[in-house]
């Protein structure tokens, strides 16, 4: 009989990998990884050979218990591991304040069903063509199981949360298997400080360089030529929102980028776009709203209006979903905190 463990009571645990190799990727080249999770945890943590042993609080032992195990599986799966992996899970167990009343298995080391913090959630990998992609926080697992089960998926959240290159790999992912016959990405071309007319060129050349985000997730997962080829045929088209008016758009995949900046008009008028066998993305980051003030923004309307609706589904991501550079979380928080301390100041 297992001893439960009080969370402040100290526990000892042998994680074992199968090998020296798979210790060296999850640990990281001379031991990087695992200097950050050592930054990270109360916890002692010592590498000896192709185990690791942690000393230390139930509770946080079992944190670098179910990391490990995450991590081994990322490993095994071909996945690139990265120190911001390692950030990313802390910040999200911290935040979610995790209790923990279950001590570690001391006969296995791993779990054998880890709970997904962001590192591994089996059967949600895309096929985005040249490479593989996979939810790396939970709020972005819950994002792919709506965008496969309904028929229009609205995404709101910060930059760096993946919402963009998550629809367009589903997109990809849905074009390979011919469950579409085209893809189509589109985006308000509302001006974010800048003035198009001053750029130079023709109204494409003007427009392009606000696509480069879904030109960039493209080539990524299909490749320049392959990217190129599939405009050429108009498999693949990216045009502002303005073109999509007076069209019936079926068999389609259908990304709505920045929608934030839409108006309510424009909104109905791309959603009434779709017709059969197609499939519809809409996202935004609602704190980036360009919109004269007076104008109000599409999709914070089109949250309140369809919430009834059967079919579309509302995913909301936040600051923990940010996968980029782990600053970029802490970038956001304290933009969101100055933000927060100025609307105060003026009341």
């Amino acid at each position: 009989m297992v001893k439960r463990l009080k969370d402040d009571e100290v526990t000892t645990l042998t994680f074992h990998f199968r090998n020296d190799l798979e210790a060296v990727q999850v640990l990281g080249v001379a031991d990087r990884n695992l200097r950050v999770i050592q930054q990270n945890t109360p916890a002692r943590v010592v590498p000896r050979g192709s185990s690791v042993r942690i000393t230390g609080p139930v509770h946080e032992v079992a944190l670098v218990q179910q990391l490990l195990g995450l991590l081994v599986k990322q490993a095994q799966a071909g996945d690139e591991l990265s120190e911001d992996d390692i950030e990313r899970f802390y910040h999200q167990e911290r935040s979610r304040e995790v209790e923990t009343d279950v001590p570690p298995d001391e006969e296995h080391g791993a779990p054998e069903s880890p709970k997904p913090s962001g590192h591994a959630f089996d059967g949600l990998v895309i096929d985005g063509g040249l490479i593989k992609i996979r939810p790396r926080t939970e709020g972005q697992a819950n994002y792919v199981r709506c965008m496969k089960e309904n028929a229009i998926t609205f995404c709101a959240g910060p930059a760096g949360t993946g919402k963009t290159y998550l629809a367009v790999a589903m997109a990809v992912n849905n074009l390979s298997r011919g469950t579409v016959q085209r893809i189509i990405l589109t985006r308000p071309a509302v001006e974010a400080g800048e003035s198009l007319g001053y750029l130079p060129g023709t109204f494409q050349d003007k427009v392009d360089p606000y696509f480069r985000p879904l030109y960039d997730a493209l080539y990524d997962m299909l490749g320049v030529e392959k990217t190129r080829r599939l405009i050429d045929r108009e498999v693949i088209e990216i045009a502002p929102l303005a073109y999509m008016r007076g069209r019936t758009l079926n068999k389609s995949y259908i990304i709505l980028d920045e929608a934030q900046n839409t108006t309510a008009n424009q909104m109905k008028m791309f959603l009434t776009r779709m017709g059969p066998l197609s499939r519809m993305v809409i996202t935004g980051d609602p704190s980036q709203v360009d919109l004269g003030t007076r104008e109000t923004s599409g999709l914070a309307h089109a949250l309140y209006v369809l919430s009834q609706i059967q079919g579309i589904a509302f995913v909301n991501l936040g600051k923990g979903d940010i996968v980029r550079h782990s600053l970029v979380q802490q970038i956001v928080e304290a933009y969101e905190q100055a933000e927060s301390k100025g609307s105060k100041s003026e009341k």
